[in-house]
Parts: C-alpha cells; structure tokens; sequence
C-alpha cells in the first residue's frame, strides 16, 4: 500500500519558496515553461559539455596509452556509464522525493550533479595518476547520470496539466528546446577556448572553464525550479495525487506496458540525437582535417536552426496531432539514414547536409517525443512512470549511440550507421502503431 505524502514533507526550503510565490496565485503555464526551458538547457549543457570533451580531452588526456581511435571508444563507454546511473537515481530519488520532499531531492540531486561536474572538471590526467585517472573519471561520470535520474521534478508534467487543450503540442515542445539550446551554448565555450588557447594549454587547463560554468548554472537552475515546486498550483497538484511519486517497481510491473511503448517510441529522435550531437565531432576528429573549432561552430549553428525546428514541431503538433508529426518525422529520417551519413565523409558540402538536414529532422521529431504516450498512465502513477520512460528511452536509443556509430564507421563505413539509425526508425514506427491499436481495442471494449 502507497504511504500517504504529509506535511511533514514540507521543508524550510520549500516554505520559503512557496511566500515568494504567494502573491503569484495559480502558477501560469509561461512561468512553468520558463522554469522548465532553464532546468533542461542546464541539464542538457552538462550533458553536451562531457561530450565534447569526449572527443576533444579524454582520449589524450585519460587515455594517451592507446591509439586516439581506441581512446575515443574508451571515453565513449565511460559516456554510457551516466546512462547506467540514471535509473539508479530514479529508484534513489524517489525514495527522498516520497518522504521528505521534492525540494529536498532536487536540492541534493542538482547539488550531487554540479558536485560531479566540479570533480570531472579538476580530474587529473594519466601522467599525473596513471589508470586512477579513468577510475575517478568513470565514478564522476556514473554520480552524473545518477543525479540527472533525481532530477525529475515533474515541470513537464505540470506544464501539460496546465496547458491550454487546443495547445497541448506546442507546451509538450518546451521542455525539448533545452537540448538544442545547451548544446549550442557548450559548443560556443570549446570552440571560444579552442581558438583563444594554443594545444597545450587547452589540454592542461582551458578544458575546464565550462565545467566550471556548468556549475554555476546548476545553482541558477536549482533556484528556478524551486520556485516553482513550492508554487500552491504544485502543491495541489500533489495533493490531488497528480504529481505524487509511487513506488518505482509498483510502477514499472503495474504499468511495464507503457513504459515499453513510451521507451521505443522517441528512439529514431534519441539515436539521431547523438548522430548529429556527438558522433560527428569524433569522426571530424579522427578521420578529417577540418579544425575542431570549424566543427564546433558548425554543430552550434545546427542546434540553433534545430531550436527553430523544435518550435515548428510544436504549431504542426497542434494542427496535425502529435502522433502524426512523430510518425512523418520517424519516416523522414529512415530516408535520411539511407544516404546521408555516406555525406559525413564527402567533402564540406556533404558535411553541411548531413549535419544542417539531421538537425531540421531532429528538431520535428525531438521536439514532439517527449511524453508521446504518458496520458496512457493511471493517474498514481503518470509521475514516476514518466521519469522510468524518460530514462529507459535514454538508455537505449542514445546512451550507447557514440560508441556504437564510431566503431560501425571505423570498421565496416558510414554507411552502417544509416543501418544503426534505421533499427529506431523502426522502433518508433512500431511503438507508434502498437499504441493505436491498443487505443482502439480499448476504445471498443468501453463501447461494448
């Protein structure tokens, strides 16, 4: 039986907040997006700026006993390890969200998640500690991904109780805009430090100023969520048992049909996500000669016309219907994946379509998978049934997406990478109608 959530969940810090907010009323749905855009494009930027140095740092820095090919596939499995966290955070999380608060969780979680990001930024390198170096670099790394997994806070789903009904795919699009926007902002520090720095310098220290600021803006993102979660509209939210936390494995055995649906159904967006985010830089790296500072401006260009794309997801979204733009931009990116990474590898013209077309077709895919099937949940357990499909896409549409399309590439050609980038074509398309005929199965058994 689910313990009852009672006040004494309520800390200082919350009670704080929630006079702040007192003279605001019922919380607008533009406040919680603006909440929401700040917590995911901070989340995101942390994400982006360990990617980069994936590529950029690790391999020399953590890894120079190898080949760079054999470093940069190292440092992508320690980028997968956040991915193992993430469920851990979720079932640890929740435990703290159920019985002292969303505040307290958040606070810690946002805490161990700049915590983690500080560590990785004054990692020493193998010269300095040998192989402790990987070590320390693959615990920061997992303490991340567990952090990120507390860091649910439910905004989305507030956001989409309070949206306008004729609006719905437009509001589902905001929390999205978080990871065009962190990763133009993580390419623009690299490339700044990249050019402003000789080699050496950039390896021995230049690296870690956006670590540095990653922290700095996991303060500001704590203050603005927390504004928020103590907000009266939140509160009775939870109350109502809308936004209540339940048990992670009452969850996921209850509701493990959904949960399978809502995980394949974004993973064309997930594995094009990092088809365009982070595999092309490592290619660009080992296989090209174009400067990495070039590259990095043109992946921060991309993510700034995906965030246009993002948006436009959301008007069709509300013309159309969400299904209808996930399956068209499902089906758009399987033709994509049958030519365009060859692209990769064909010049700066073919550079420029692969990366500026992925980004458009991510950007109307990304923008509209998020939560695609969540309404289907009990209403007990839409909160946490939302974090365990948020996590479980995560995992397996784009945590191992880097290493995956680098070792196809190095080893068979970039054309199996459109192959790897069609299996999630197949799995969204598949989730998708799944989903509607179970719909109409259920819309049937209700008439009868």
């Amino acid at each position: 039986m689910t313990p009852p959530v009672t006040g004494a969940s309520s800390t200082p810090l919350e009670r704080d907040a929630q006079l702040v907010n007192a003279s605001h009323g019922d919380v607008r749905p533009g406040d919680i997006a603006i909440g929401v855009i700040i917590g995911r494009t901070t989340e995101f930027f942390d994400f982006f700026v360990y990617a980069i140095a994936s590529v950029l740092v690790f391999p020399s820095y953590v890894f120079p006993y190898v080949d760079p090919l054999t470093g940069t596939l190292l440092s992508f499995a320690f980028f997968s390890l956040a991915f193992f966290g993430r469920p851990l955070g979720t079932f640890l999380f929740t435990y703290i969200d159920r019985h002292h608060g969303r505040g307290v969780k958040l606070t810690i979680a946002l805490f161990l998640l700049g915590g983690s990001t500080m560590a990785i930024a004054l990692l020493p390198g193998f010269e300095t500690v040998g192989h402790a170096s990987a070590f320390l670099l693959g615990l920061f790394r997992l303490l991340q991904g567990v952090a990120l997994g507390g860091a649910w806070d439910g905004l989305p789903s507030l956001l989409a109780l309070n949206a306008p009904r004729e609006r719905r795919g437009w509001y589902s699009m905001i929390p999205q805009l978080g990871a065009p926007l962190g990763l133009a902002l993580a390419c623009a520090l690299f490339a700044y430090f990249l050019a402003l720095l000789q080699p050496a310098d950039f390896l021995s220290w230049g690296w870690r100023y956006p670590f540095f600021v990653a922290l700095a803006l996991n303060i500001v993102a704590l203050f603005a969520r927390l504004r928020l979660v103590a907000t009266p509209e939140f509160k009775r939210l939870f109350e109502n048992r809308e936004l209540q936390p339940s048990p992670p494995f009452e969850t996921l055995f209850t509701e493990w049909r959904t949960i399978l649906l809502g995980a394949f159904a974004p993973l064309a967006s997930f594995a094009l996500f990092h088809l365009v985010a982070v595999f092309p830089l490592s290619y660009n790296q080992l296989f090209t000669n174009v400067e990495p500072v070039r590259f990095l401006i043109i992946e921060g260009t991309g993510a700034l016309i995906c965030t246009l794309s993002v948006l436009v997801s959301g008007l069709l979204a509300d013309r159309v219907g969400r299904r209808a733009v996930l399956g068209v931009s499902a089906a758009l990116i399987g033709a994509y994946s049958g030519f365009a990474p060859q692209l990769l590898g064909a010049g700066q013209l073919g550079e420029a379509i692969y990366m500026f077309g992925g980004f458009i077709l991510l950007g109307l895919a990304f923008g509209q998978s998020s939560g695609v099937v969540n309404g289907r949940f009990r209403q007990h357990y839409r909160y946490t049934g939302a974090a365990i499909v948020s996590n479980s896409a995560w995992f397996i549409g784009a945590g191992f997406a880097p290493l995956v399309a680098l070792w196809l590439a190095a080893n068979v050609g970039l054309w199996s990478v459109g192959l790897y980038l069609l299996s999630g074509v197949l799995c969204t398309l598949g989730a998708l109608f799944i989903n509607r005929d179970w719909a109409k199965r259920e819309a049937g058994n209700q008439l009868a």
